[in-house]
């Protein structure tokens, strides 16, 4: 985990990051972050978020797998492996 200052409070705030392919696939696919964020029925503040590496909820990762024209079983292609499992 990293830490980073929040401007103004004096704070740290701990964010959780993982890697993803997203941006990748969906710079394949010559879509915006606009584009894909209105196709997967999110806003496009989250799917940066994600792209950045913020972790987001499972049913988050299956819209933004259907919108780029994969299927569920193509989840560890766009978002890597699940953490803890060998």
């Amino acid at each position: 985990m990293s830490s980073r200052r929040i401007p103004g409070t004096g704070a740290a705030k701990t964010v959780r990051r993982n890697g993803n392919n997203v941006r990748q696939l969906r710079e394949d696919q010559l879509l915006t972050k606009a584009e894909l964020a209105r196709k997967a029925g999110i806003s496009a503040l989250t799917l940066s978020r994600i792209e950045g590496g913020h972790e987001c909820r499972v049913d988050t990762k299956r819209k933004i797998i259907l919108a780029l024209g994969l299927t569920p079983s193509d989840r560890a292609k766009v978002f890597g492996a699940r953490r803890g499992r060998t």
